[in-house]
């Protein structure tokens, strides 16, 4: 495996004319490597730190072959600056911009901030999704260039967290009153999980927990889906998503009811990714 270096980064993909990652249309840039393991990920991919290598078995013309592919690749902040500015002028007319994903970017944090620095002397908007599992030191170092946080918060209870997603969970709502104080823009991401974190009760604690902070007013839903399943199986990989039902249009609707009625989302909306 192919360890990442300070000054370039290592990532899986760059997805053009995204719409779901922040305002406008954008270009969001996939870092590999994540601090958690979720059960129910999205993105295997973007698990690992480097770059990783799998056999794929395919058939041509009643013949099977085998293939070996890359998943990942090592990238500069020039040759990565020279990809977004080929949308540029898309990204200008929506008033959209630039969006960091994962895995979780900041665990890339040097090249991160350097990128972050290069898009704010462009007039290029910059927005980072991230988990927030980070040190302190770094999330304060990247409050100031960043235009606007895309932010997880998946679980309350400190020991579910860890159960389903292998971390405490004491950072990410530490770090999270860090944005708020340096009056960062801020939208919460809670991805919707059926018989994990659906119950009232706990949509209930993220609510209270969230109305401490006098800046967090939007909240996107991000219902889980099953979609993942045959990347897990592409990249052998264990997935443990099996068990986990998608949610029904009403549940979410519920649950967007709930958070819109505890003052959320008066202008918000849910996020079906």
């Amino acid at each position: 495996m192919t360890r990442c270096q300070a000054m370039e980064a290592c990532i899986f993909d760059i997805k053009r004319f995204a719409v779901h990652d922040g305002p406008g249309i954008r270009v969001t840039v996939f870092f590999k490597g994540c601090p958690l393991h979720c059960k129910w990920c999205h993105n295997p991919e973007g698990l690992d730190t480097g770059i990783e290598s799998y056999s794929e078995q395919i058939e041509f013309d009643g013949i099977s072959l085998q293939r070996e592919l890359l998943v990942g690749r090592m990238i500069v902040i020039d040759d990565l600056l020279a990809e977004i500015e080929k949308d540029r002028i898309f990204m200008e007319e929506s008033g959209g911009g630039v969006t960091l994903s994962g895995g979780e970017p900041l665990m890339q944090h040097e090249f991160v901030g350097h990128l972050l620095g290069k898009l704010k002397n462009l007039g290029i908007h910059s927005c980072i999704d991230t988990c927030g599992y980070i040190p302190e030191n770094i999330m304060l170092s990247v409050a100031k260039k960043t235009d606007l946080f895309l932010y997880d918060l998946k679980i309350m209870d400190d020991d579910l967290h860890r159960y389903y997603t292998g971390v405490s969970n004491e950072l990410v709502l530490g770090n999270l009153k860090i944005l708020n104080d340096q009056a960062a823009e801020v939208i919460i991401r809670f991805p919707l999980i059926p018989g994990i974190n659906d119950h009232p009760g706990h949509i209930n604690k993220v609510i209270r927990f969230l109305q401490q902070f006098d800046r967090i007013r939007k909240v996107d839903i991000l219902p889980f889906h099953n979609f993942a399943r045959s990347k897990y199986r592409r990249f052998c990989k264990p997935c443990y998503s099996d068990g986990i039902r998608v949610p029904s249009d009403e549940e979410i609707d519920a649950v967007r009811s709930v958070f819109y009625e505890a003052g959320f989302n008066k202008n918000g909306h849910i996020k079906n990714e």
